[in-house]
């Protein structure tokens, strides 16, 4: 399985960028002032410099515009999910249940909230990943009734995402079987209609 985010690579471009940052700006302030600054004042000026750098890889604005520029230079990077979705959940070949979902995307996690009339599910736990060249998503979730007498419960479903053309727009799909600790098995399928990830999608 592959993990798209690296953390061990971002922490290892903090760092690097972090010390040659300090340096350039301990520089800077040496000619600037003309005066003889000592070297421990780049020990003094990392961790702020460090700090502001995670701030913006960990800004989801910031995580969105650099995803963009990587999917251009690359294109079979992860694509970027954020946005709000509908669809679908297919219990049976006569019942299909309405959904609307919000998916919210970083370089650290991804989020689904799925909502439909009678429930809505938030995330405990996803992973993206890229198997034999095919985009999945696999998304772990605990599910909350509208009725309150009736129980919570928790599934999984491997999403396969899929990009189709929508007239000259090309669209997301997302598709797959998920499995309940109810035993209840069935399909849900989403398509994405706004990158805007700040509407109201709940039913109740």
């Amino acid at each position: 399985m592959f993990r798209v985010v690296n953390i061990r690579l971002i922490l290892n471009f903090l760092a690097v960028t972090t010390a040659f940052i300090s340096i350039f700006v301990y520089e800077v302030l040496r000619e600037h002032l003309h005066t003889k600054l000592p070297i421990m004042k780049v020990f003094s000026i990392a961790p702020w410099i460090a700090a502001g750098l995670f701030l913006i890889l960990t800004t989801d604005t910031t995580a969105r515009f650099i995803w963009k520029v990587i999917r251009k230079i690359k294109k079979n990077t992860f694509p970027d999910l954020n946005g709000t979705w509908q669809g679908e959940i297919i219990v049976s070949e006569t019942l299909r249940i309405p959904a609307r979902a919000l998916i919210t995307q970083s370089l650290e996690q991804v989020k689904i909230d799925i909502h439909t009339e009678t429930s809505k599910s938030i995330t405990l736990e996803t992973t993206p990943t890229i198997e034999y060249g095919h985009f999945r998503l696999y998304y772990l979730y605990k599910s909350i009734p509208k009725q309150p007498e009736w129980d919570e419960y928790k599934g999984t479903t491997t999403f396969d995402i899929r990009k189709t053309n929508d007239g000259s727009e090309e669209v997301l799909e997302l598709s797959g079987v998920y499995f309940t600790s109810r035993k209840t098995v069935g399909r849900v399928h989403f398509r994405q209609v706004s990158r805007k990830a700040d509407f109201d999608v709940s039913f109740y």
